[in-house]
């Protein structure tokens, strides 16, 4: 099983995040467990993504919105660093 690390700043983003999009929360609730049990489950689409601000990971909560992470294999620990559409998340559309 893996840790989950929930860094203040992504408390924050999350907490605005699913007030815009109140309909997928059960969605999120999913992709956390699964992240916890699972993170190379197939659903969750986890890749790795670099961008002018950010190297790291990408997970899919659904079509449309992802969850940026680091991912310290080592440790078994997942920080949790953003929250979005591919445009918050990749800097594109």
């Amino acid at each position: 099983m893996f840790k989950l690390i929930f860094p203040q700043s992504y408390e924050e983003k999350v907490k605005r995040f699913l007030q815009k999009h109140h309909d997928i929360v059960k969605q999120y609730e999913k992709t956390l467990k699964l992240l916890e049990i699972n993170p190379f489950h197939p659903s969750l689409r986890l890749h790795q993504f670099k961008t002018t601000s950010f190297e790291g990971y990408s997970v899919s909560i659904n079509m449309s919105y992802r969850i940026a992470l680091e991912f310290i294999i080592k440790e078994k620990e997942i920080i949790l660093i953003n929250i979005g559409d591919h445009q918050e998340i990749y800097g594109k559309r």
